[in-house]
């Protein structure tokens, strides 16, 4: 039987949204259709985490056991903090480093998920949108700089929920959160990816 790892915040335990429709819960889902064998995902994530949080977390969580994949998608809490996006490079690239250890060591195994532009919600009203959408930019090019040196994978989802920033069907009833459905769409094309994975193709 396959396991899977999820490590991340809000964006991978689904706030506002039933457990079973998180992105994590949802690529099993569709994994399973294609007859593999997985387990249900362990998830370490909260809402409001940053890297730094994130890697106390799974601190104290003593994880000792290894896992067939691992998602991780961290970083937009650093942001909204105003922290540098030097500072995540660094303690993002302890946490893959760390990811990577949960995957036996195999880097491929690690799939990485860029950071959705929250700044596009209806919840950033007086906000300036493009300053954060600038600076999620930047977090998400110092993210993939650090996934693909690392030899992981890396998913670009920021573009989905700039597209269906305000489309009350894709968001939680918080105007901020993403729905089952933006949800649903990250799960199509992560699958793909992990079953890649799974199969040795990577």
């Amino acid at each position: 039987m396959y396991s899977y790892l999820a490590l991340g915040d809000s964006y991978t335990i689904g706030e506002q949204v039933p457990i079973h429709d998180n992105f994590p819960n949802q690529t099993v889902q569709l994994l399973r259709k294609q007859h593999f064998d997985i387990a249900d995902p362990v998830i370490v994530a909260t809402t409001g985490w940053t890297t730094d949080e994130l890697a106390a977390a799974i601190r104290e969580h003593n994880l000792h056991e290894t896992f067939s994949f691992v998602t991780l998608l961290i970083g937009v809490n650093n942001q909204y903090r105003g922290r540098s996006v030097e500072n995540y490079r660094q303690e993002f690239e302890q946490l893959l480093d760390q990811a990577i250890v949960f995957a036996n060591g195999n880097a491929g195994s690690v799939l990485v998920l860029s950071i959705p532009d929250w700044g596009a919600t209806p919840f950033a009203e007086g906000k300036d949108r493009s300053q954060v959408a600038r600076e999620i930019d930047e977090y998400n090019a110092a993210c993939k700089a650090v996934a693909l040196d690392h030899k992981c994978q890396y998913l670009y989802i920021t573009d989905s929920t700039r597209e269906h920033a305000v489309t009350p069907a894709f968001l939680a009833s918080d105007g901020l959160h993403p729905s089952s459905a933006e949800y649903a769409v990250w799960a199509e094309r992560l699958a793909p990816l992990v079953a890649a994975t799974l199969k040795g193709g990577k």
